[in-house]
């Protein structure tokens, strides 16, 4: 993919790792921390979504560590540990004493983590289809994690992720795929999650006590149709989080950011803004 491509933004030094974020708009922080799909970046994640929150905050989304154009370390182990070390890495870098957070399914597991781990980096916190709550894997976040790169496999992970299959075009299952094989993003992809898997879903999982003790008022989405991460998540977490709220998304997979945008961006937008 050529320099000039919207996936590649800006590069800075964080926690040691050379980063490539997106930071748009000015006013109060927002850390916007992506899924786990291949060949994801932030761009792929939150295109929709960075130019709406840029009007009213300062939005910032990094390619975490092993995912799109930031550094891949020689011999790096990946872990929520070093996830979460990369996120506060970067806020250190660019000088953000405290930021509001959103994360997206593995997101949300390194954004709750976060929030738990450095609390007072963490003003209000936004979790999507979130992982960090055990839950028996489901054979579609399985396949996620065990892609092979094909055309073909790519094309039966996009019917997986949205529930309206109008959104899913050979084009777009072409372009992902082509992203999935740039050089270096399915070595470090299928280092992260090998068989069995269901070991990295209680990895990601935060301890329900820590969980409890979070104090940020948090706004929880999910789709109703999500297939790859369960909505009894969300519901646990709605649960377990004193000052929370929980929108569910009738006729919505695994893509509320982008499966409805507008209101995704609205409600985010509204939810910060208070």
């Amino acid at each position: 993919m050529s320099a000039n491509s919207p996936e590649i933004g800006r590069r800075i030094v964080a926690g040691g790792i050379e980063t490539n974020y997106h930071d748009v708009g000015s006013g109060a922080p927002v850390l916007l921390i992506h899924g786990s799909g291949p060949g994801v970046t932030a761009w792929a994640n939150w295109r929709l979504v960075l130019p709406e929150l840029g009007k009213t905050c300062r939005a910032i989304a990094p390619d975490m560590v092993g995912f799109g154009y930031t550094e891949r370390p020689a011999g790096i182990e990946y872990s929520t540990d070093g996830w979460v070390d990369h996120a506060v890495g970067l806020l250190d870098a660019l000088g953000i004493e405290q930021t509001d957070l959103i994360g997206n399914s593995f997101g949300g597991a390194i954004a709750l983590a976060l929030a738990i781990r450095h609390p007072q980096r963490v003003r209000k916190l936004v979790l999507m289809g979130s992982v960090g709550v055990p839950f028996e894997i489901t054979p579609e976040l399985d396949a996620v994690w065990g892609y092979e790169p094909s055309l073909t496999a790519m094309r039966g992970l996009l019917d997986i992720f949205a529930h309206d299959r109008s959104l899913v075009n050979d084009e777009l299952a072409e372009l992902r795929y082509q992203a999935s094989i740039r050089p270096g993003f399915q070595e470090s992809f299928s280092a992260m999650f090998p068989a069995p898997r269901q070991r990295w879903v209680d990895a990601m999982a935060s301890a329900e006590a820590d969980i409890k003790a979070i104090r940020q008022p948090t706004l929880i989405i999910h789709g109703r149709d999500d297939r790859v991460i369960p909505l009894g998540n969300s519901l646990t977490l709605n649960n377990l989080i004193d000052d929370s709220q929980l929108h569910v998304f009738g006729r919505c997979g695994h893509w509320v950011q982008i499966e409805h945008n507008r209101d995704f961006n609205r409600l985010v937008s509204n939810f910060l803004a208070e």
